[in-house]
């Protein structure tokens, strides 16, 4: 019989594992890492006024960066990959990042995934999946840790000097500045451990005296606070 058991602590570990997956997914997609020196743009050739500096942004694979005007067009933004291959990634350090981040990330997919069925399968084989979801994370989580380390190791290549300045190098902006994806990156790895921690609540939380009691008086929806 399949019981479903829903507690605060698991249904908080739940959601933490989806909001975790889904913020470094995010983070990993933009083109928000680095915010590039500021540019000029040519003048509006329809009223001959100077248009402001822009600040062109670049990713790990991907880059944002102003359109030159057309006629009849606003100026806007063209956002999109500047690598067609996993070779053309601006540096070796950068190629590795985007192979630990990936690895770190599809975990997490497949932990939130499996998280939400936790509700009413609790174990696998006698093993409990919150704590198997748990060690998961923590695998994840330095994965995550290793990329983060090593991107700033890419700051020196040629790609990035062009948006940063010649003073740019290896851990060294020189006139660029982080990104909102670089933080949500970093917050995001730290929740990853927390999730890791939490998830041995949760699994504390379903296997509690009071679930069994419940489970042992017959009912199938279980709800504790």
């Amino acid at each position: 019989m399949c019981h479903v058991i829903v507690t605060c602590r698991s249904m908080l570990w739940t959601i933490l594992s989806i909001v975790v997956a889904f913020g470094e997914l995010i983070a990993f997609m933009s083109a928000d890492w680095l915010i590039g020196k500021a540019k000029s743009t040519d003048g509006d050739s329809r009223t001959g006024g100077q248009q402001e500096p822009y600040r062109p942004t670049l990713g790990i694979y991907g880059r944002c960066i102003k359109m030159p005007q057309v006629p009849y067009f606003r100026k806007d933004t063209l956002c999109g990959p500047y690598a067609e291959h996993f070779n053309e990634i601006a540096s070796g350090f950068w190629q590795a990042t985007a192979i630990f981040l990936a690895v770190g990330i599809s975990i997490l997919c497949i932990v939130a995934f499996v998280s939400v069925f936790t509700m009413c399968v609790q174990s696998v084989m006698k093993k409990s999946i919150f704590n198997v979801c748990g060690l998961l994370q923590g695998i994840a989580g330095l994965f995550l840790i290793l990329g983060l380390i090593l991107y700033p190791a890419g700051w020196g290549s040629q790609k990035v000097v062009g948006y940063c300045g010649h003073y740019a190098s290896a851990y060294k902006l020189g006139e660029c500045s982080l990104g909102w994806a670089f933080y949500t990156a970093i917050g995001g790895t730290v929740l990853t451990f927390v999730c890791a921690v939490f998830s041995a609540q949760a699994e504390i939380a379903t296997s509690s005296d009071k679930v069994q009691e419940e489970i042992e008086e017959g009912k199938s929806l279980i709800c504790l606070l």
